[in-house]
């Protein structure tokens, strides 16, 4: 009887964690809120997924809202969160923005996840369902 080996879960590079972390900071900005931006381990999925939230304010009306918990002990935050000092290994109530899960499909790298839990993109390249153009243009020395 041949013994199966576990395929390698799926797990962000540093460069798209760098983006992603980016990706947290620009929405921050834009929102003039502060966006938080998590990496989920792939121990339960088999991939890493990173989902994007607001923290809520207290006593907001979360009815119409999809609230997530984000932090928490082992928590791996992404970018500068948004101007908040965040106190280590507290989970805090968002409101859930959108995610994006790492894939194995051929040719699907990336799916995103919206507010709802549907899958609404799919792609090879990450930049192609970020909300903002991230890469960094050189100027020539003339500009």
């Amino acid at each position: 009887m041949t013994e199966s080996v576990p395929p390698e879960p799926l797990t962000f590079t540093d460069t798209e964690i760098t983006q992603l972390g980016r990706t947290a900071d620009a929405l921050s900005a834009w929102l003039g809120k502060p966006v938080l931006g998590e990496v989920v381990d792939a121990s339960e999925t088999g991939y890493e997924w990173v989902l994007f939230a607001i923290p809520l304010l207290p006593g907001q009306d979360t009815d119409a809202l999809a609230v997530v918990q984000v932090g928490g002990k082992n928590a791996r935050l992404l970018g500068n969160h948004g101007g908040l000092k965040l106190q280590p290994n507290t989970t805090y109530s968002c409101q859930f923005l959108w995610a994006i899960q790492l894939s194995d499909l051929q040719g699907i790298r990336y799916i995103k996840i919206d507010q709802a839990g549907d899958e609404i993109a799919w792609t090879n390249q990450l930049d192609e369902i970020l909300p903002f153009d991230l890469t960094d243009v050189r100027l020539s020395d003339d500009d």
